[in-house]
């Protein structure tokens, strides 16, 4: 059972937003744990899979609405592959499994991974979407990966198409709708600091 003692805030954002910058201010801020990427690598333990095929399988499986065409049909290794599970589908469950576990150890901010939905029945969730204007997603994307306008705009679609597939395909809800989160945070309006500030606020309420 979940110790009520223990509060999760899962953000959820489109990329160039600064969700994963407003998550890690936050946790820093309120001393709390905080977990993004890392949790491939916390999944391979639950899986069998090694990091680089966690990560090939999450990219592929992002961009494409059938998974399995995806990743080529089914894996041959791991904890699953007597199953004939889909190795999307292992390094979802493996992850899923690592959400609750760290849910249950302490309170934290989890980025991405469908977060707000695994930890739908946490007791003392707080379900943040971060996004932003184009213009200023685009210019944060530009200056953090030295590219040029247009190629920031053209990979912000394409991150965003894919964060919104791999959400609408294992939660049969769509990214980014109001009614999935508690909080919808403007960046373009707040800046990244008043981000932090609302949900900060929220939290502590």
């Amino acid at each position: 059972m979940n110790n009520l003692d223990n509060f999760v805030i899962t953000i959820s954002r489109e990329f160039g937003s600064g969700g994963r910058k407003v998550g890690e201010q936050l946790a820093g801020e309120l001393g709390i744990a905080f977990y993004d990427k890392s949790l491939i690598h916390l999944a391979v333990g639950k899986s069998g899979l090694d990091p680089l095929t966690i990560e090939k399988a999450e990219e592929e499986a992002s961009n494409k609405f059938l998974f399995n065409l995806a990743i080529g049909g089914y894996a041959s290794a791991g904890v699953f592959a007597p199953l004939n599970v889909p190795l999307s589908d292992q390094v979802f469950f493996a992850q899923s499994k690592v959400i609750e576990e760290i849910a249950e150890q302490g309170s934290c901010v989890i980025i991405g991974r469908c977060a707000n939905y695994v930890l739908r029945g946490h007791p003392c969730r707080v379900s943040v979407f971060v996004y932003g204007e184009m213009r200023d997603r685009v210019r944060r994307v530009a200056e953090e990966f030295g590219v040029t306008e247009a190629e920031a705009e053209a990979r912000i679609t394409r991150m965003d198409k894919g964060r919104a597939n791999y959400h609408e395909h294992y939660t049969e809800q769509k990214w980014g709708s109001a009614k999935i989160y508690h909080l919808a945070v403007n960046t373009s309006f707040t800046g990244i600091d008043g981000a932090v500030r609302v949900i900060r606020a929220l939290v502590r309420r």
